[in-house]
């Protein structure tokens, strides 16, 4: 039995597309990154996957269960942290996950607490004086403190540091390793290559792919940018598994498939004054494997 299963999955909100015949299968235990930039329809799947809305036309079930027909059944066993978070701000923190805490029969003390400590949050100040950052930690432990089965995450790390993010990662890998399933919709690429199992690709509401973390990493694209000492004969430049994207002068943007580890030594080679070296982005991802396919 997969945790979560859809089938067809669509939902249009008039004529505008959300998502269309969406057919994903998660498997107990794994971190499944559902990744695509702002729009896509991550959040439109998961409101369907917790009931906040319903489909246009096909299915979805979570442990077996349709999420429409059995929806309190469900959520007694999931946490879910939704991507516009609104919290009780006249609350202490403590006092607004004790509230949350009351419509489960599972909550834990020990366990709220423990995560507080982990995430360096201060429970006793009123969330009206949290910054963005702290109103996200309160979030994720109300998603958390209920030891649920399933953990259903929109953009989770949205305003946390990034000592919290990592401590965040390590904090999934370790429920995890408890047997937890996770289903973690963000935009950024580096993160869910750190923490996923498989990803899922989503592109203007359509799932473009379903990848390993292995086979995504060899087909990503990185944009580099060259500062020469001097001007080069485009020659110089012709690389294995490199493509020259703009060249102005002694500047050139080059972009990288794949690892980069390879590439190194063959720079090295030129006159360099300076590489700039962004993180890999969805963008150029996505524009170079998945664009005039069916993706579109």
């Amino acid at each position: 039995m997969h945790i979560i299963d859809t089938s067809e999955l669509t939902k249009y909100y008039g004529k505008v597309r959300g998502i269309e015949n969406l057919n994903l299968k998660i498997v107990k235990g794994e971190i499944f990154g559902f990744l695509g930039p702002n729009g896509a329809g991550k959040t439109t799947t998961i409101r369907i996957l917790v009931d906040l809305i319903r489909p246009t036309r096909g299915s979805a079930r979570i442990f077996g269960l349709d999420v429409q027909k059995h929806s309190v059944d469900i959520r007694k066993r999931i946490g879910n942290l939704p991507g516009d978070v609104s919290l009780y701000e006249h609350l202490t923190g403590n006092d607004f996950l004790n509230l949350m805490s009351s419509l489960h029969s599972n909550h834990s003390e020990k366990r709220k607490r423990a995560l507080a400590r982990r995430l360096d949050l201060d429970l006793s100040r009123r969330i009206k004086t949290y910054s963005k950052g702290m109103k996200q930690k309160v979030a994720i432990i109300q998603a958390m403190m209920n030891d649920p089965e399933l953990l259903i995450l929109d953009e989770p790390t949205s305003g946390l540091d990034p000592l919290v993010q990592r401590e965040f990662y390590n904090l999934l890998k370790h429920e995890q390793s408890r047997g937890k399933t996770i289903f973690f919709s963000s935009h950024i690429l580096p993160e869910v290559e750190r923490v996923c199992d498989r990803v899922g690709l989503l592109r203007k509401g359509i799932l473009v792919d379903v990848e390993s973390i292995d086979n995504l990493k060899s087909k990503r694209v990185r944009k580099l940018e060259l500062t020469l000492k001097e001007e080069v004969p485009q020659e110089r430049l012709a690389i294995p598994g490199v493509e020259i994207s703009r060249i102005d002068g002694k500047r050139v943007e080059i972009l990288v498939h794949g690892h980069i580890g390879d590439l190194m030594p063959k720079l090295a080679a030129l006159p360099l004054e300076d590489v700039i070296l962004p993180e890999a982005t969805l963008e150029d991802t996505f524009m170079k494997f998945y664009s005039g396919g069916k993706a579109e």
